[in-house]
């Protein structure tokens, strides 16, 4: 039984299960793209199409970056590739593997930490320079502790990059993307059928949403300030056909 307790043990494994299934973000970056990255040409994603505005990052050189459900083996190589201190945080063993995949072939050391990112952050106050979030928080139920977690490990001029579903795709039906069928908040913590739904496709993990406007509400509530922001779609599908953008890459800073 699926309860508050035990829902990101769930996506934990339902994470493990799509890295063996070959999922896209757990492809790790070439050694090409490693050698390129050393010389700055790199391209990263917090969304699924668009590329992060590399002025977003500045400076990596002997910065303390932590790449937070960010496993996979690629976004925290470049990072290190760009020469910072990287430590990457993720509650599915295969995708920390993946990191530890590309460390060992390319020949540096990284930081690897498994922790469920619904709970305290294993860090101390002021740990880090820069965090990288891609899309993950439509996988735990509550944003607002995460968002204070980030502020307090985050160093005075600190930055959090981070992309996160709209919601959009929480209303319309798996298939076709034609018909309104959920209303929102979309939680099956909270909603029984909801949970039956996502019971019946075991693929899909159990997720919330979150709109952009709640988001930045607990961002700007934690203390931080809004720099920057862009859309972005699914990349592929009806909604991106119709150009309907479903997630939202935000850059806030820690004064």
């Amino acid at each position: 039984m699926i309860t508050r307790d035990n829902y990101a043990e769930e996506n934990s494994k339902t994470v493990d299960s799509w890295v063996k299934d070959g999922w896209i973000w757990s492809i790790p970056i070439t050694h090409d793209s490693y050698l390129k990255a050393k010389e700055g040409f790199f391209d990263i994603v917090l969304t699924p199409t668009k590329n992060v505005p590399h002025e977003w990052f500045g400076n990596l050189k002997g910065k303390r970056v932590l790449a937070l459900a960010s496993g996979g083996g690629q976004q925290g190589p470049i990072f290190n590739a760009l020469g910072a201190d990287v430590t990457v945080l993720d509650y599915s063993n295969l995708q920390l593997e993946k990191e530890k995949e590309v460390a060992l072939r390319e020949g540096y050391e990284i930081k690897l930490i498994k922790a469920d990112m619904s709970k305290p952050l294993p860090f101390e106050n002021a740990s880090f320079d820069l965090i990288f979030n891609p899309v993950s928080t439509c996988y735990i139920e509550k944003i607002e502790p995460l968002w204070k977690e980030c502020f307090r490990i985050l160093s005075k001029g600190g930055v959090l990059l981070t992309g996160v579903d709209n919601g959009i795709n929480y209303i319309v039906d798996d298939k076709d993307e034609k018909e309104i069928v959920h209303s929102l908040p979309f939680n099956p913590l909270e909603d029984s059928s909801l949970l039956e739904e996502l019971k019946q496709d075991e693929d899909d993990g159990v997720q919330f949403s979150h709109t952009t406007v709640e988001h930045l509400n607990a961002l700007l509530s934690a203390g931080f300030i809004l720099t920057d922001i862009y859309e972005d779609t699914n990349g592929e599908g009806r909604l991106h056909e119709l150009n309907i953008p479903t997630f939202t890459a935000i850059r806030v800073i820690k004064r």
